[in-house]
């Protein structure tokens, strides 16, 4: 089996963080199976300006045209980005801008089928090259694509057509199903699985050697919370909460945020607002691979997410054992199955408040959290996602 994944949703040089659990998934599958994957990750065109002005999209300019990622080869073709305008164009811009790029590629690689991640634009792009190279296409829905985009007048329109016209549809969690299916698509032709983690990456390891390998304080209580530094995060509703809980009592643990955004300032403000400087600390971005030493100094993990696919960084945490407190949207419930496993929170800082306080008067059973955490490889989510792949390609 030849497979072209094609999204803007995958990792290059100069964003190595970038949508990770895309590359962990295909990664897997070229590396369990018999397929062979080329990956296409459009980028938006932007020239190398000076300027400070420019420093958001600089970053594009920079990435090369092709690269190869975890023995992937990956190519990077240039699209049209008219930022807050033109969005109902951006499908068609991301189509012509890779059609020429997928057109070389089927040349030397006469690929079977188009495996596609993100619902709009990218879907509609990667439905447009089914038609072009006719081959079947396969859609992965994963958040935003779905919870938020369909409420768009001009946009729902579009996300229905790709959706109709995908061979098959695959959503990281129920919740982004049945929205699909209410937006009139057939439900049997969307598959539900999941993201999974890499356990020989997220795995448990003794608290002491994760703080001593972050110059942590062994005695201190740890609450982390990993996440973009923006409004659907939930960080400054977070802050809100510490600081009332600060003002019953002063705070008994310590707080790290780990992540970027442009809510970064405001946080901060709020933080030295409350006079919380020496209890809540940003962090910035940390690499991937050092996430699994916070997840283990920690002794409880934080999301206030306004909606979600499925996520990673819950997963994660369960994987090292430790306990998570989290909003109820989407796929995190699906995740927070059983009391066992974390807390269930409204979207507000009383709530976020009760949340943080039982978990860190709970006992929890770290073992059962681990086994729990562990029980979903990305080779299981592979062998899951490959067998998609040859239904499709049998009923062709």
């Amino acid at each position: 089996m030849k497979i072209l994944t094609f999204s803007t949703l995958f990792p290059n040089s100069k964003q190595p963080n970038n949508a990770i659990f895309v590359k962990h998934r295909m990664a897997t599958v070229h590396s369990f199976s018999d397929a062979d994957l080329k990956v296409v990750a459009p980028v938006p065109y932007f020239p190398n300006l000076p300027g400070h002005f420019f420093n958001k999209w600089r970053v594009f300019a920079g990435i090369p045209l092709n690269e190869n990622i975890n023995e992937l080869d990956v190519y990077h073709p240039r699209y049209i980005l008219t930022p807050k305008v033109g969005m109902t164009l951006y499908g068609y811009f991301m189509f012509l801008g890779a059609v020429r790029q997928v057109a070389r590629i089927q040349k030397e690689f006469p690929f079977d089928l188009i495996d596609a991640h993100y619902i709009y634009p990218d879907g509609v792009a990667a439905i447009l090259l089914g038609k072009v190279f006719r081959k079947p296409v396969v859609l992965s829905a994963r958040g935003t694509d779905i919870n938020l985009y369909p409420k768009f007048k001009t946009i729902r329109p579009l996300i229905r057509w790709a959706l109709k016209n995908a061979d098959h549809t695959i959503a990281v969690c129920e919740s982004l199903k049945e929205i699909m299916v209410s937006l009139g698509i057939n439900r049997n032709k969307v598959s539900v699985i999941s993201n999974g983690i890499d356990p020989d990456i997220f795995k448990p390891i003794e608290k002491s050697d994760a703080r001593k390998k972050l110059a942590l304080n062994q005695e201190e209580k740890i609450l982390i919370s990993v996440g973009a530094l923006i409004e659907r995060k939930g960080m400054h509703i977070l802050i809100d909460a510490l600081a009332e809980i600060n003002r019953g009592e002063q705070l008994a643990f310590t707080t790290y945020i780990i992540g970027k955004g442009e809510q970064k300032d405001n946080l901060q403000k709020a933080i030295d607002l409350h006079g919380l400087q020496d209890k809540v600390k940003l962090l910035g971005e940390v690499n991937n691979s050092d996430l699994p030493n916070w997840y283990n100094a920690a002794d409880l993990f934080f999301l206030g997410s306004s909606r979600e696919g499925w996520p990673n960084v819950v997963s994660e945490s369960l994987a090292c054992g430790t306990p998570v407190v989290a909003t109820n949207v989407n796929g995190t419930p699906e995740i927070l199955c059983s009391e066992e496993y974390g807390i269930l929170v409204n979207r507000d800082a009383k709530s976020f408040t009760a949340g943080i306080l039982a978990g860190f008067n709970k006992t929890w059973d770290r073992e059962k959290i681990i086994e729990y955490g562990q029980s979903r490889p990305w080779t299981l989510v592979a062998r899951e996602v490959f067998t998609v792949f040859q239904r499709v390609l049998e009923v062709g």
